[in-house]
């Protein structure tokens, strides 16, 4: 599934290097839109550098240097002239433990749009219950809004970091193995609010539970040393993958 022409969304000879070493690979990949794409592969394959690429997070890390071009809508985000802050609004990511602010659960989803410009207290609130409820949450907290967003549970703080990232109307949404740390009803909880999501979000996520991909994904990629060895339909690299590499993990043999 690479492509030559410019995607819509999605990266063209994209290589991530750590001082000298080479982590990610010349990756050619796009993003359908209203889809779940899921990044597999074992421990240091280089999926979640390759997640982190996508709205320039690994810019904070000094050694990282990245080297190829991100497209989205005929721009280069790899551009250094593009904006990382207004990036980021459009690309929204939630990383493998829920990170919730020191603030309250209001505050947590007012803080992206209040400083993107936002003032008006009547579109706050409006904001903040939107976002909760399309993080399928607000039932559950709308009258503790003002308590500490660290009293929820495991799972409904990584909802409510979900709920944040879509406080800014993303385009696009970056799971960093969103469910690990959680409770198999917390992870049910989270990947059928991915599989809401996805009607109106271009979604990618990094997993490295195979049944989860199955469950939530419409295309998977299979990636190793820093290489896509395969991306295809999910169903048909779980059954018939092309690549002998992929069958061998798919199988258990490694990773």
């Amino acid at each position: 599934m690479q492509t030559s022409t410019q995607p819509r969304f999605g990266t063209e000879e994209l290589s991530v290097f750590y001082g000298t070493n080479e982590a990610v690979k010349k990756i050619n990949m796009e993003f359908p839109e209203k889809s779940v794409t899921a990044l597999i592969g074992p421990s240091g394959c280089g999926k979640s550098t390759f997640l982190r690429s996508l709205n320039r997070m690994n810019d904070e890390i000094a050694s990282a240097r990245v080297v190829g071009k991100i497209w989205m809508d005929g721009q280069d985000l790899n551009d250094k002239e593009t904006d990382a802050v207004t990036l980021r609004q459009k690309i929204g990511m939630v990383w493998q433990r829920p990170n919730p602010f020191y603030k309250s659960i209001y505050e947590n989803i007012a803080f992206g749009p209040r400083y993107h410009g936002t003032k008006n207290k009547k579109q706050l609130d409006e904001i903040v219950e939107q976002s909760l409820r399309r993080a399928a949450l607000w039932d559950e907290v709308k009258d503790r809004l003002k308590e500490s967003a660290l009293a929820l549970s495991g799972g409904q703080q990584q909802r409510l970091c979900i709920a944040r990232a879509l406080s800014v109307s993303p385009q696009i949404l970056l799971l960093d193995e969103p469910a690990s740390a959680l409770d198999p009803v917390s992870t049910g909880k989270v990947e059928e609010l991915i599989i809401e999501l996805k009607k109106e979000l271009r979604i990618v996520i990094v997993t490295h539970n195979m049944q989860q991909a199955a469950r939530v994904s419409d295309s998977t990629a299979y990636f190793y040393l820093g290489n896509l060895i395969e991306h295809d339909d999910t169903t048909k690299l779980f059954s018939n993958p092309s690549n002998q590499m992929t069958q061998e993990y798919i199988m258990g043999r490694f990773g």
